[in-house]
């Protein structure tokens, strides 16, 4: 069968039709998004403007209808930190069900860090053992790390590459002093939350989800998209830390022109180093492997067990 997510996150929303069966590995039939910054539709008190409200439902809309045509037979959606933080949230989400009538879940920041760890279980399978994972997302970043399908712990950081780039980083470049501050800060965040992941042991594998960590592992040697999800590709945190000065002292317009880095995103490319290389560096990390599956994907295996 055809099933279709709708991933409202805080950069971009995305679409994903797969042909799933209970069992099988979840084919990519379509793909479709929309770069819709939900996190900058948002007013000085959080919440979220009529015009980013709109915009959602304009595309939920458009994704019912892409879905439909592909031969989805069942479409799911859910929202994460933009939405899920914001005072009026609530409406939004009921809004874009008025106009839509797909109801979009909202995810906890532990189920998104769950979700994800069973995607990337699945996809580098028991042998892997003990699994580290990190996704740093629009809004937040995800840990979660154990030896099952479920993780033994899952906890999730107000430390995405869009929030810290908002709240942190002013500047285009930013100043080196708000830079190193936004380093203390973002260790200081990461280092309150490292208890349960210590009490957890060392991780036979450490890996890392997202784009930002695709595009992080790009500007750091990787191999390009065009050699397939199935290249081996790491983010080492050596290399990265190198990186970082240049990154910092780079415009928004030149790291567009890193390799890996789309338009939309190399403002916030700085904010996901330094939390990339924090989350390394704190965890006792030489690398990060780079996992193609993420939140999505563990959203369509959760839903294809169900049926199973």
């Amino acid at each position: 069968m055809r099933l279709g997510v709708i991933d409202v996150g805080s950069n971009t929303v995305h679409l994903l039709v797969v042909d799933a069966h209970p069992g099988a590995q979840p084919l990519p039939a379509s793909k479709h998004k929309i770069d819709l910054r939900l996190s900058e539709h948002v007013t000085d008190d959080g919440h979220i403007a009529d015009e980013g409200r709109d915009r959602l439902a304009e595309f939920v809309a458009r994704c019912q209808e892409v879905a439909e045509d592909q031969g989805a037979e069942d479409l799911r959606g859910f929202v994460t930190s933009a939405i899920r933080e914001a005072p009026n949230g609530d409406d939004v989400l009921t809004h874009v069900a008025d106009e839509t009538g797909v109801r979009l879940d909202v995810l906890t920041g532990e189920e998104e860090a769950r979700l994800t760890f069973l995607a990337v279980r699945r996809w580098f399978g028991w042998s892997a053992g003990t699994l580290l994972v990190a996704d740093i997302g629009g809004g937040s970043l995800e840990l979660a790390m154990g030896m099952d399908e479920d993780p033994d712990v899952a906890v999730s950081v107000p430390l995405g590459a869009g929030r810290v780039t908002r709240d942190l980083l002013p500047g285009d470049p930013p100043a080196l002093d708000d830079v190193r501050a936004a380093r203390r800060q973002v260790r200081a965040t990461i280092a309150k939350e490292l208890r349960p992941m210590a009490k957890a042991g060392a991780p036979d594998r450490a890996v890392g989800t997202s784009k930002t960590m695709r595009s992080l592992a790009r500007i750091c040697g990787a191999a390009p998209s065009s050699e397939g999800m199935y290249a081996e590709r790491l983010l080492p945190l050596e290399t990265l830390t190198a990186k970082l000065p240049e990154i910092a002292a780079m415009t928004t317009a030149q790291r567009a022109d890193l390799p890996g880095v789309s338009r939309a995103r190399a403002r916030q490319m700085l904010a996901g180093a330094i939390v990339a290389e924090a989350t390394m560096d704190l965890l006792g990390l030489e690398h990060l492997e780079i996992c193609p599956w993420a939140l999505r994907e563990g959203i369509l295996l959760r839903h294809l067990d169900r049926m199973g």
